[in-house]
């Protein structure tokens, strides 16, 4: 680490959580974040804070008016640029010395398969099943770290995938998606919502490669923002689940 370095993420260095080893393990790391809108935002940025060596940002959208309520890493004059190249902009004049990889069109199929077994964390920050179910999947046979966020109205949710643990996977929550999906184009979104789940996302990404993940094993956390409460709920391994079970 350099002396920059050292000065840079000094507040970091000094939990004992982190120290320098866990600092040094952010530098090295690498993460691909799916989604770079409501989620995506908050989680890319304060990854790139935090000093994370590269980030692989997956999306295949365009800014949009209606996604600068809650998209923080867009900025007005973004509107009509792909979102992937508009959030690399925000993330090179946040921290030059993290590494930036866009993929502006659709990820799937074996090419997802293939940068997910290039990473060492995928953060899922989409909006619907089918994405969500073959990043886990993907997670699942490349033994990737994963951790997942999703938010609409004013309540989020996040859990992570840990391979090394033999932990509960995505699926192991919902075994199958269901059939009339929300969204917040339909049902609205409370915009510090997204970024409540999405620094979150941050925060057990930071934790996990920093080797912390003990406390965050089996668990979903629900957050309501209109109580402000939060609630942590156990999740056991699904043993028939059709992602990560045996059966």
């Amino acid at each position: 680490m350099t002396p920059e370095q050292q000065e840079r993420y000094a507040r970091h260095i000094r939990l004992p959580q982190i120290g320098e080893k866990g600092q040094q393990a952010i530098l090295d790391a690498s993460a691909l974040i799916v989604g770079v809108g409501g989620l995506g935002s908050p989680a890319a940025m304060y990854l790139a804070a935090a000093g994370i060596g590269k980030l692989v940002l997956s999306d295949y959208d365009i800014v949009e008016t209606t996604n600068l309520q809650r998209q923080i890493i867009h900025r007005n004059a973004a509107v009509g640029e792909n979102k992937v190249d508009s959030g690399q902009q925000t993330l090179a004049a946040l921290n030059p010395g993290c590494e930036v990889e866009v993929i502006g069109y659709q990820l799937e199929g074996e090419e997802l398969k293939q940068v997910v077994d290039s990473v060492d964390v995928v953060l899922d920050c989409s909006d619907n099943y089918p994405t969500r179910f073959e990043v886990n999947r993907y997670c699942v046979e490349t033994a990737t770290l994963l951790v997942t966020g999703a938010a609409i109205r004013l309540e989020g949710q996040i859990m992570n995938y840990q391979p090394a643990a033999n932990s509960a996977c995505y699926q192991c929550l919902y075994a199958h998606a269901y059939g009339n999906e929300e969204s917040c184009a339909l049902e609205g979104v409370l915009g510090p919502v997204v970024g409540v789940i999405g620094a979150m996302q941050a925060v057990q990404t930071l934790l996990l490669l920093a080797g912390q993940g003990e406390e965050l094993l089996n668990r979903l956390l629900l957050f309501d923002a209109l109580s402000m409460e939060w609630q942590g709920v156990k999740l056991p391994k699904n043993p028939h689940c059709p992602a990560c079970g045996s059966s």
